[in-house]
């Protein structure tokens, strides 16, 4: 089994990069126990790793599982009117709500290739 300990040592550039994608903001004072606490689940995640896991299905389950959902059945909707009686505000015939992305945000997300 190989230790592989040694390369679960996160630095602060990856505790700050991921709290950006997560969008956490983080006081300086933050940063260094984060990176020793995600570094500590990442060296137990290997220790987990070199477990011999070969005998263990990958779908097993220690209570029976059935499935509890219901066939799909059309039927009418609400009237557009009364669903919207409920929003806060709307705008035509939709919610409107407050903006979660910045515009630049919103272009990376819809075309991958603008940096």
């Amino acid at each position: 089994m190989v230790d592989d300990r040694e390369n679960t040592r996160i630095t602060r550039e990856e505790v700050l990069r991921v709290a950006e994608l997560a969008k956490v903001g983080l006081d300086p004072e933050e940063i260094d126990p984060l990176r020793q606490q995600l570094s500590s689940i990442l060296e137990n995640m290997a220790i987990l790793n070199q477990l011999d896991t070969g005998a263990i299905p990958a779908t097993s389950q220690v209570i029976p599982v059935s499935n509890i959902f219901r066939p799909d059945q059309d039927r009418p909707s609400l009237p557009r009117e009364d669903i919207l009686a409920n929003a806060p505000e709307a705008l035509e015939d939709s919610f409107k709500v407050t903006v979660v992305l910045e515009e630049d945000e919103a272009l990376r997300m819809d075309n991958p290739a603008v940096p």
